[in-house]
């Protein structure tokens, strides 16, 4: 168990706006990710260091967008001027997550403009939506075509800055020695306010960068 990436949803200057902002922000180029056609979404992505990405991601007018609730979560945070989504963990078996949270995975795909299609499973989207601290989970069929892969940068996460309650996430995530941070810091603050991913901070070349 990992942390797989960061979602940001799209303001109101649309998907490429918001991209090219926090491209210049943290020197990294972005990539046409390709739709979700299962949730009504489409996503820009920044492939980074450490098999980790940012994912920029914006709602569609598609049916689909009513009824997933990854698209309904998107379209609530775009809705609300954008900004961030929540932060996604990898494992390789989600079924132990399904028997822990009591809900069965959904399957995800989208295909890259090169044609190259990523499939995956997750759950979760409805507890991040309830409780905007929390991360949901991800399993990928292929890790050969990870959103990160191939990243050429040294760009990497630093460093979490997470409205809530320590304790609630760790419950969340499960038993503690199944949870790899990889080196990135998680910063806790107003516990008994609104939870929610307030912040990331990037290293890059010009030194740390927080949005």
């Amino acid at each position: 168990m990992r942390v797989d990436h960061v979602s940001y949803a799209a303001e109101a200057g649309g998907l490429k706006a918001t991209a090219a902002r926090l491209s210049e922000l943290i020197g990294v180029a972005p990539v046409d990710g390709g739709v979700h056609p299962r949730f009504g979404t489409r996503n820009v992505i920044f492939p980074l260091a450490k098999d980790h990405y940012l994912e920029v991601v914006e709602v569609l007018d598609h049916p689909a967008s009513d009824k997933a609730p990854f698209g309904q979560a998107v379209r609530a945070a775009s809705e609300a001027g954008g900004g961030w989504l929540g932060w996604v963990v990898a494992v390789d078996d989600i079924s132990l997550v399904e028997h822990r949270l009591g809900r069965e995975a959904v399957p995800g795909n989208r295909h890259r403009p090169d044609g190259t299609e990523l499939r995956w499973r997750q759950v979760g989207i409805k507890g991040l939506m309830a409780d905007p601290q929390v991360p949901y989970f991800i399993e990928w069929d292929d890790m050969t075509v990870h959103p990160s892969a191939g990243a050429d940068t040294a760009v990497s996460i630093d460093n979490l800055e997470i409205a809530g309650d320590p304790r609630r996430v760790r419950e969340w995530l499960g038993p503690e020695d199944t949870f790899d941070k990889g080196g990135i810091r998680f910063t806790f603050v107003a516990p008994h306010g609104t939870p929610g991913l307030l912040s990331v901070t990037f290293d890059t070349v010009s030194g740390k960068v927080t949005i």
